[in-house]
Formats: structure tokens, sequence, C-alpha cells
């Protein structure tokens, strides 16, 4: 029985040596010392060996077990060396090699429309501000000259959080605290974001708007109508071509709303200018008296005029965008298109 265990020993070390991967090496641990292994079905059997050699033949059987199973140990670990490096070999990076380049990010079409158009007004001398996203009825409303029942509340789908705090609805308010904050004659802008419950492919219930406000001595809606025109030709093109039509803002009297040529369908009618060619642009008009007699600014000395234009809907023309929800909804595939 010891030399058959001495022949399980030598054979046994030398397949073990003689794997060259972990497939055989395993086929090998199998061979010899799995269930129905060389050595396993030695140990099995003991009790077939006479009593007297039990003793000797186990400690030698327990000696080669051991053996073997240090040398697969062994080999084992040389193995998975072996692999690693040729993983690694493979995974290798040659630094010196070229780069495939990087994805770089951009800015959302919006950003982007909102900086063009900060830097517009700021060339044209305004003064950049930024008030709250909530706000008061009375700055919203009344001083505006929008008191409560009035019906032009009807025009606006507020989103109150209590009965005198709201979303604003637009970013006139910003007229409002600029009137108190600075001495006439001045030039202010205030982008930012304005709520109204309002949803189809060209309304949002988020949207961003842009209010100027322009006061000084003499001003009158000739100056607005160049301004705007300056504006529509930095933004669209010295083609673009503007259409006014009278309108109603409690704030301004007169007031008109000012549309652009359709950058989509360029003028010959799309399903956004509703066949007409042109899209909406502007609204605005000359700031009411009463404004800015409950700001106490003296209207006999003080005029001005005041806009504001929905950055959404010309991002969408100058773009193509078919629908509003497209800014909003953060889908890579739509972001990509517009870097």
């Amino acid at each position: 029985m010891k030399e058959k265990l001495d022949a399980i020993l030598k054979n046994g070390l030398s397949e073990i040596e003689n794997a060259n991967d972990l497939k055989v090496l395993d086929e090998v641990r199998v061979k010899f010392l799995g269930k129905q292994g060389e050595l396993t079905s030695i140990l099995r059997n003991m009790k077939e060996i006479p009593p007297e050699e039990r003793k000797d033949v186990g400690m030698v059987a327990n000696v080669v077990r051991n053996k073997l199973e240090e040398a697969i140990s062994s080999k084992l670990a040389v193995l998975e060396e072996e692999n690693l490096i040729k993983e690694m070999e493979k995974e290798r990076v040659d630094i010196t090699m070229p780069s495939k380049g990087t994805k770089k990010g951009s800015l959302h079409p919006l950003t982007r429309f909102n900086n063009k158009f900060i830097e517009l007004c700021v060339e044209m001398g305004f003064t950049v501000i930024q008030t709250p996203e909530i706000e008061t009825d009375y700055n919203n409303f009344e001083a505006l000259n929008v008191p409560k029942n009035h019906p032009a509340r009807d025009m606006q789908d507020s989103l109150y959080i209590t009965d005198n705090i709201l979303l604003r609805t637009h970013t006139s308010p910003a007229q409002v605290r600029a009137m108190h904050t600075f001495k006439p004659p001045f030039k202010i802008v205030c982008p930012g974001r304005v709520y109204r419950n309002d949803d189809d492919s060209s309304h949002s219930p988020i949207f961003n708007q842009f209010e100027a406000l322009v006061i000084d001595e003499n001003i009158s809606l000739k100056d607005f109508m160049a301004m705007v025109k300056a504006m529509a030709v930095r933004l669209y093109g010295k083609d673009v071509k503007m259409r006014v039509r009278p309108s109603y803002f409690p704030f301004t009297e007169p007031s008109i709303e000012i549309d652009a040529t359709c950058q989509i369908c360029h003028g010959k009618g799309c399903s956004l200018c509703k066949g007409t060619g042109f899209s909406e642009f502007f609204g605005g008009g000359i700031v009411n008296p009463k404004i800015l007699e409950m700001a106490g600014i003296d209207s006999k000395k003080y005029s001005g005029f005041a806009f504001g234009p929905g950055i959404d809907r010309s991002v969408m023309v100058l773009n193509r965008i078919p629908s509003i929800k497209y800014l909003f909804r953060n889908d890579m595939r739509f972001l990509k298109q517009m870097r």
C-alpha cells in the first residue's frame, strides 16, 4: 500500500508541475484529491487494510495529501500571476500614443441664449439685477396697477403659496423693486424664471423671461421701438422683419406686442407661428404714469418703457425646436444635438 501511495505522490507532483493552465490544474486536483480521486479512494477503504498497518498507511496518506495540496496551492499562485500579467499586457495603455479625444460638455441652450442676451443688454448700458422668484402679491400685481379682482389677473393662472405670497408670474416685479432702489435715470434688466399654471407645446409651467426697464426724461415709444429693433438684428440677423400689434398690459400704456420673422420657416408659415410667418418676440410699452407715481417718481418729469421677452420661445425659434418640453426634459439625445 505504501508503494501505491508513493506512486500517487510521484505522479501527482509530476502532473501538477506540468499543468499549464488553471483548468488542467483543477483536473489534476480532482483526479487525486476529488471525491472519486485516487488518494481519496485509499482513505475511504482504510477499513480493508490490516489493523496493524492502518496507522502507518494513514500517516503516509496524510503526508501525501499535504504535499499534493501544497504543490497545487503553489502552482495555483504561479498560474494566477501568469494570467494577471497576460491580462495587464492586453489592457496596457501606451501613454505615448495620441489621445482619442475627450467628450466635452456644453452649456444648455437656455443658458447660452440667456448669457447672449445679458451681454447684449450690458453693451446697451443696462444694469443686470436679480429679484426673488417667490414674490408678494403687492409686488407681483398691485404695484403694477393690477389691484385685487382686476380682470387682468385672469390673464395669468397664478400659483399661490399663501393668500399674499406666490411664485412670480412674470419678472415685472423687478420694475417695482428697481424703482424703489434706483434714482432716475436708470436702465435695468432682470433675467429669471417665472411660473404659471399653463401647459402645451409652446407653454410650460416654468419658463424664463427678461424684464427690461428704462426710466429717463422724454422717453417715447419711438425710443422703445429703436431699441427692440437693434436687439432683434443682433439676435436674429439684419434681415429680420418685425410686426407691431396693439396689446394691453396694466403696467404700460400704450402697450404693444412685437413679432419677428419666424426662424423656423423664415416667414413662410409653419405650425409654431401658426402660418403667419411671425413669432412673438417682445411685449411691452410705455410705463403707466400711475406706476411711476406709486414708486415715488415724478411722472411729469420722467417717463420710460418696459418690455419682457420670453427666452424659451426665442430659444425654440433660433434652434428650430418644435416643443418647449424638450428644454426641460434633460434628454441627453436632445442636449447633444444642441451642443
